[in-house]
């Protein structure tokens, strides 16, 4: 699975603050069945980050994933405050994309009333740039104007949903708001929003499962994010019906058994290499000692 929007560099924001941290939530993600992940560092006033300073770290990132042999690629990305955006510079605007690419990742305000939101990302969309709005059942405004979000899809943009809000872990509202979503067709990625390895932790299996939405999962989860990446064709939604139990449970099991394979994989490609090391370390019986 591709994961578009997660905090996983480290003293860049609100995510890890050690590069421990960002290790530990990288061999969390791969354990979830994710293989790429996209790092997706707030950029606003508090966190006013750059696209030179993003790309250092990732670039440090992988290459301690590569020496702790965790099979995950990080991508360099941005979470963009939509408020903040007017602050930055075009040029850095567009080294701000998810994955380097068009498409950027915008951040709406959860504050109930937000003068001029649909304004701001109309505006954003006529000036040309691809817009991903991340987590928009969580932000009050949407849900006392639903029609913004019509008018957005309308216009070109898509809806990023959080795994924790369709298991109902960022409440009721929220939940029900990203159901009502998903029943218009109108959900068009699911991402983690990882924080750390515990109390935020990546991972999409249990939402997907949760909201019955697993026969739309390779969409969501690897069709959509892969076309984002590579600045392709967004795929359309596949023509299905939202899953029962029964099918929904079939695909978490399978997603199970893929992330319980990773796991298994790696420990026993580490347990070869530690025998191999033993044995070179091991004096060869048909020497003899002078």
């Amino acid at each position: 699975m591709i994961d578009l929007h997660c905090h996983v560099l480290p003293g860049i924001d609100d995510g890890p603050s050690t590069l421990e941290g960002s290790l530990a939530l990288a061999r969390a993600a791969q354990a979830a069945g994710i293989d790429t992940l996209v790092a997706t560092p707030h950029v606003s006033s508090h966190y006013p980050n750059d696209p030179d300073t993003i790309a250092r770290l990732v670039d440090e990132l992988n290459a301690h994933l590569l020496e702790q042999e965790v099979s995950l690629e990080v991508l360099p990305g941005a979470e963009l405050a939509i408020t903040h955006i007017p602050q930055i510079e075009p040029s850095q605007l567009s080294r701000l994309g998810l994955g380097g690419g068009r498409w950027l990742l915008v951040e709406p305000p959860f504050a109930p009333i937000v003068p001029g939101l649909e304004g701001m990302l109309l505006a954003l969309l006529e000036q040309g740039h691809s817009v991903v709005l991340a987590h928009p059942e969580r932000c009050a405004a949407f849900h006392r104007d639903p029609r913004m979000l019509e008018t957005l899809v309308d216009a070109g943009a898509l809806l990023s949903i959080t795994a924790g809000s369709l298991a109902g872990r960022f409440g009721e509202q929220a939940r029900r708001f990203a159901l009502e979503l998903a029943r218009k067709g109108m959900i068009h990625n699911v991402t983690s929003d990882a924080h750390d390895s515990v109390k935020r932790p990546p991972g999409m299996t249990e939402g997907i499962g949760r909201a019955r939405l697993a026969p739309l999962a390779d969409w969501l989860t690897e069709e959509v994010p892969a076309a984002i990446l590579r600045g392709e064709q967004i795929p359309p939604r596949p023509a299905t019906r939202l899953a029962n139990g029964p099918a929904w449970r079939a695909w978490l099991h399978r997603r199970q058994h893929v992330s319980a394979s990773n796991e298994l994989r790696h420990s026993d490609d580490h347990s070869d290499q530690n025998e191999q090391h033993n044995r070179h370390l091991q004096p060869d019986p048909r020497r003899r000692h002078r």
